[in-house]
């Protein structure tokens, strides 16, 4: 069954009033351990890509749990991880060196305004690109906006525009999502809110879980290595 889509934008979006907020907080990226950790693409493969190839995009959540899920757990009902998959990413937390003029489609009554709907975050591609484009291509050329993450609505994600932001960020910290200590500790945290299983090698299409969050617990505990 195919997934719904959401309206059009208006013909008329670029010039409507639209709300801009300004944004100078944190923001989190998962990535390949061995890659930089800043990727400004447009490879046709994601929502909010350039529907014309005009622009690249940067795709970042506001928290950790953001970047974890939109990474590990991109396909809904996927509550399998593996530590390989984990050994081979990194989380980087890093700031923009200058504040942000965002779209945020988070905020109450944000979708309803601008003539958009939920869908917008769940449905197919096609459409979310043509918004991606009016949104770039509003009067107030804005850097980017902010939208709900459609696995977990309460945690928002965030696109930026690679020829609005300035494309060196500054890195706050980079570590290994199996990394010990305190990294370890969000790990648990986010495997106990999803109850997710972890296991050693890679998924199994159709498995059930291997393992409650509460049996993971523990072994992530001790697994420092």
């Amino acid at each position: 069954m195919s997934r719904r889509s959401c309206p059009r934008p208006p013909a008329d979006l670029a010039t409507q009033r639209i709300s801009i907020s300004e944004f100078e907080g944190i923001m989190f990226r998962t990535h390949g351990l061995n890659r930089a950790p800043f990727f400004f693409g447009c490879t046709g493969l994601n929502r909010f890509d350039s529907p014309d190839n005009s622009y690249e995009v940067l795709y970042a959540g506001l928290d950790y749990f953001c970047a974890f899920i939109e990474t590990f757990a991109s396909n809904a009902g996927t509550r399998i991880v593996t530590t390989t998959a984990l050994k081979e990413h990194a989380l980087t937390e890093f700031k923009a060196r200058r504040p942000l003029r965002l779209i945020d489609l988070s905020l109450p009554g944000a979708l309803v305004r601008i003539g958009a709907d939920g869908n917008l975050f769940t449905g197919e591609h096609e459409i979310p690109r043509l918004w991606s484009r009016a949104f770039h291509d509003h009067r107030a050329r804005v850097d980017g906006f902010i939208y709900p993450s459609r696995l977990d609505p309460v945690r928002r994600a965030v696109v930026l525009f690679g020829d609005r932001v300035p494309r060196k960020m500054t890195e706050l910290s980079r570590e290994s999502w199996y990394a010990p200590g305190a990294m370890r500790q969000r790990l648990i945290e986010i495997v106990g809110t999803y109850e997710l299983a972890l296991i050693e090698s890679h998924v199994v299409a159709g498995r059930k879980p291997a393992a409650s969050a509460r049996s993971a617990q523990p072994s992530l505990l001790e697994g420092d290595e």
